[in-house]
């Protein structure tokens, strides 16, 4: 089983933690983790986008010229898709783009993308976050200063101090355990872990 140092949050070796190989040390599926980042960005579209139909237009009621005799191609309403200001042919309807994604190729799209960031070397397991107060100039000295991270996913339990000092800092994303995912985990340089939200994650995604 892989063994990580615990640091403290001035980025101080405070001991040693092991984690579960069958989360952390599992071979990397990239296919696995790109269909369930796929998934999860089509999973946040709107599929709001309308266009209307003839039969949606208002008007069209009058033919707008007789049928014969004006040499244009005969015509019965002006809200023809072919007539300026006419309805749209096969135009984008209100639709759902989610994508089913079975919770078992979520998990071991999870398993790859942590299992990555541990043989990278760009995971951190901070013992904890006690910030005397919660304010931004706080958390970027720490990040910037201690660690000397910028582009930074940090999980945690819930940490409200943690939250509202981080929010507003460029690049940098606070997670709770129960909204860690593929997508963030990928995107982010570097991922920092709590030591409880290592073992909630753990017995999550398998054996402890």
């Amino acid at each position: 089983m892989p063994t990580i140092d615990v640091v403290s949050q001035e980025n101080k070796k405070v001991g040693t933690v092991t984690l579960a190989e069958s989360v952390f040390s599992v071979k990397v599926n990239f296919p696995l983790v790109h269909q369930v980042i796929k998934a999860q960005l089509a999973d946040r579209r709107q599929g709001t986008a309308k266009t209307k139909t003839k039969g949606e237009v208002r008007g069209g009621g009058k033919k707008p010229f007789k049928q014969k005799g004006t040499g244009n191609a005969r015509q019965g309403s002006n809200r023809s898709p072919l007539m300026p200001g006419g309805g749209q042919n096969f135009g984008p309807q209100p639709r759902s783009y989610e994508q089913a994604t079975p919770k078992e190729m979520v998990k071991g799209a999870l398993r790859s993308a942590l299992s990555d960031r541990l043989a990278s070397k760009r995971l951190i397991i901070v013992d904890e976050f006690k910030l005397k107060e919660a304010k931004t100039k706080v958390m970027s000295s720490i990040l910037k200063e201690q660690f000397k991270l910028e582009k930074v996913l940090i999980v945690d339990e819930v940490n409200e101090s943690l939250e509202r000092s981080g929010r507003n800092i460029p690049r940098v994303r606070i997670l709770r355990t129960e909204g860690v995912n593929v997508y963030d985990i990928v995107r982010y340089e570097w991922l920092i872990l709590t030591k409880r939200a290592v073992d909630t994650i753990q017995k999550r995604l398998g054996e402890v």
